[in-house]
């Protein structure tokens, strides 16, 4: 890496994934923007992690170590150490298109209004094979109410953020010591939604994304349904947080953003093959808001049926289900 500044910074939080961190590192350094850093948080990881990193040789690789802090810690960490106006943030297990970072710096150069710039995303397996599934967001015109509800930013790797913006949201506990939070740390789930919504309640920077699929996001169905509930509860926790800053927006669009969520975690419970989960979400997804989920029926009405399947059948009939029509029934 020259002496020179670079334009943009890269944030790697890494906590023991050495078998997936050089694969995304590599994809990063193959960017045809040039003009980056790499900051690799080491969040306290005890396994080769940090060899791997440094194994790498690459200069513009920059690593920080850290006791656990969690990912929101580690990003942290990595902003704070950021040299680049433009910020961008890639999990040690996702990759990265080689044009990703180019499209994001014309983009927010472009828009001197938009504070937080994102693609679509490409899932990958734990072989990084393309799973024929893809989140596919919202574009342009995108307001507290799409992000509360649907969030198309979509995974923790997709944004790369203007730094004026990241710092319009800076905040620093009593008790923190060393350094401002712009993720909040309390949270080791639903960080980043939390993120978009203080960015988009409290300032007048815009969200936008890109087209294209630039981010590969890496989906390990192992233990996922594990994690639903304790998932739900630090959404509902990051919802909270919400109402008291923004009262009544959170009153007016809580119902639709509970529905959405809800489905979301019933397509992660069918994709870990738990049906009894899969059915209690979806139940509690059509409570908390019908006419929401009718707005897409198509996905809400797969997920209904898949639910229903699952439960009643198992995951064999699941299957059978999408060699049926042809696609993945999640």
């Amino acid at each position: 890496m020259s002496k020179r500044t670079p334009k943009a910074t890269i944030v790697v939080p890494a906590y023991n994934v050495a078998e997936t961190i050089g694969e995304t590192l590599q994809s990063l350094l193959a960017q045809t923007f040039t003009e980056f850093e790499i900051v690799v948080v080491d969040d306290g990881s005890h396994d080769r992690t940090l060899a791997v990193v440094r194994a790498m040789g690459d200069p513009r690789i920059r690593v920080i170590q850290q006791p656990n802090r969690g990912l929101a810690g580690a990003r942290n960490t990595g902003i704070n150490a950021a040299r680049g106006s433009y910020i961008g943030f890639c999990d040690s297990d996702d990759l990265w298109r080689s044009t990703k970072l180019a499209a994001h710096v014309a983009h927010l150069e472009a828009n001197p209004q938009v504070g937080l710039s994102y693609s679509g995303s490409e899932l990958i397996d734990a072989a990084s094979r393309p799973m024929g599934l893809a989140q596919r967001p919202r574009l342009r015109g995108v307001t507290a109410a799409h992000v509360f509800q649907r969030n198309p930013v979509g995974n923790g790797s997709a944004a790369v953020m203007r730094r004026a913006a990241l710092d319009a949201i800076a905040f620093r506990p009593s008790y923190e010591e060393s350094r401002d939070w712009w993720f909040d740390e309390r949270f080791r789930q639903s960080e980043d939604i939390e993120c978009w919504m203080r960015l988009m309640l409290t300032t007048d920077w815009e969200v936008e994304g890109v087209p294209g699929l630039l981010t590969r996001y890496r989906v390990v169905s192992g233990g996922l349904s594990a994690g639903i509930a304790r998932q739900y509860q630090t959404w509902e926790a990051v919802v909270a947080k919400l109402s008291r800053l923004a009262p009544g927006f959170v009153a007016a669009h809580a119902p639709a953003a509970r529905a959405f969520q809800h489905r979301y975690l019933a397509r992660r419970a069918i994709s870990s093959g738990d049906g009894a989960e899969a059915l209690r979400r979806t139940r509690a997804a059509w409570a908390a808001d019908p006419r929401a989920l009718l707005r897409e029926p198509v996905k809400t009405a797969t997920t209904t049926l898949a639910a229903g399947v699952l439960a009643a059948l198992g995951p064999a009939a699941i299957a059978r289900l999408a060699r049926a029509t042809g696609r993945r029934a999640t």
